[in-house]
């Protein structure tokens, strides 16, 4: 595979995903799909964002939403809304969705990928936010490069023996290109398809090159309000449909 799609946190939002397949797909033709997990859970949309998916035939992760729509896992420790939406999400999926949730891998891993939700240290929860999950993370990471979703932002970290905290971290913008080196290991976060956290209200994914070894991270317009409506016909808590906005 050439260039291989690497989206997060799709969160049932199907018409940023739409906007992001197009978008990417203008840069020339997508090999493959990687999901780095929460494909389900806050948005209107699942079953259709996880049969776009494996139209695909993505390789895709377990995060906690997954496991939260099938009931593989509580909800106690989610906010009140996340855990509507999830409760929501869990009486719309057939048995047979909830089925192929139940049967993803919460690690994955695709040449010199690994592939992730959290971080390797608690795949389906840990937040990969600061210096000392980045160490924690890398020191089980097995690969030169590692995949992870789940804080909505994008962000690369690169190991860095010399430095204080061990690695660095590094928040990344549109258009921006990292170059892959086998001899530095990095972790990178494509940011949210379907809830941006940055401030950026804009879908965030990125795109994996493997002739010219790089990825490049985009950000892409979607219809914001379209969803918006159907998360309001399905009567999704309030709070997540007007934080769609503001990418907050």
């Amino acid at each position: 595979m050439t260039r291989t799609l690497i989206v997060s946190d799709v969160h049932a939002n199907l018409v940023a995903l739409e906007a992001v397949l197009r978008d990417a797909e203008r840069g020339g033709p997508i090999d493959g799909v990687w999901s780095l997990g929460d494909c389900v859970g806050y948005g209107p949309q699942p079953a259709e964002c996880m049969a776009r998916l494996k139209g695909f035939d993505a390789t895709m992760v377990a995060g906690n939403h997954e496991r939260a729509a099938t009931g593989a896992i509580g909800t106690e420790d989610f906010n009140p809304d996340a855990a509507a939406a999830a409760q929501w999400t869990k009486e719309r999926l057939t048995p047979e969705e909830k089925s192929f949730l139940d049967g993803l891998a919460e690690v994955e891993q695709q040449s010199s990928f690994t592939l992730v939700h959290g971080t390797l240290r608690w795949p389906i929860w840990e937040y990969l936010f600061d210096s000392e999950a980045a160490l924690g993370h890398l020191a089980l990471q097995q690969t030169p490069f590692g995949l992870v979703g789940h804080t909505h932002m994008p962000i690369l970290v690169v190991e860095d023996r010399t430095s204080f905290d061990g690695c660095q971290l590094f928040r990344l913008a549109d258009g921006e290109r990292v170059d892959l080196d086998p001899n530095m290991r990095i972790v990178l976060n494509p940011g949210s398809v379907g809830q941006p956290r940055d401030g950026d209200r804009r879908a965030s994914y990125a795109v994996y090159d493997a002739e010219a070894m790089t990825i490049n991270l985009h950000r892409v317009e979607y219809e914001i309000d379209a969803t918006q409506k159907l998360m309001a016909e399905a009567g999704l808590p309030r709070w997540l449909i007007e934080r769609l906005s503001t990418g907050r």
